[in-house]
């Protein structure tokens, strides 16, 4: 599937296995590739993430994905869940972190002396990836861009796709904003 992708969207995945290896991340996660995405510039996905006003703000979205990692990747959702179960995560962090050091519940745990080898795409990575090749067949494009990387990312549940949300990236926004769907059209 890799020769399928563009040279751009190759270097989105390049970029996320470089993200978590500076993490220690064990593999490399769906947000990994959001960051690597959000380091693009003049390309589809850039253009449509300035277009929907998230050009200047790329560092509040960095800021809410370092967050959900440190309460060990839980989507705001999961930690209301949980608050309504009367536990409070944000407490549970603070505790952990006191004990243990900040991101101590991320679940990038380094290894002395550096991984070896090739570091995995964790399932939610592989279902990006799965999913950008449905949306690269679905407008019957011929490569897969960083456009459908970033469509992918909307399209599953998560954190990314939260994060994304919260900032005004949804996948009918990225549509309208990458294909003209859903606007008013002239007849």
């Amino acid at each position: 599937m890799f020769e399928r992708f563009t040279r751009n969207a190759r270097e989105v995945v390049t970029g996320a296995v470089g993200y978590g290896e500076r993490a220690g991340a064990p593999s490399v996660g769906a947000a990994h590739l959001l960051l690597a995405l959000l380091d693009r510039e003049g390309t589809r996905a850039s253009f449509a993430l300035a277009a929907l006003g998230l050009g200047e703000r790329k560092a509040s979205l960095r800021e809410a994905l370092e967050q959900a990692r440190r309460r060990a990747g839980l989507t705001r959702a999961e930690t209301d869940a949980l608050a309504g179960l009367g536990i409070d995560v944000t407490e549970i962090v603070s505790r952990v972190e006191e004990a243990h050091g900040t991101g101590a519940l991320t679940g990038d745990h380094r290894k002395p002396g550096g991984w070896s080898g090739r570091r995995p795409f964790d399932r939610d990575a592989k279902g990006v990836l799965e999913g950008a090749l449905r949306a690269a067949v679905a407008r019957r494009d011929r490569h897969i861009g960083d456009e459908h990387l970033l469509l992918a990312l909307t399209m599953r549940p998560g954190v990314p796709a939260e994060v994304l949300a919260d900032h005004g990236v949804t996948h009918a926004s990225l549509l309208r904003v990458l294909y003209g769907e859903g606007t008013a059209q002239a007849g």
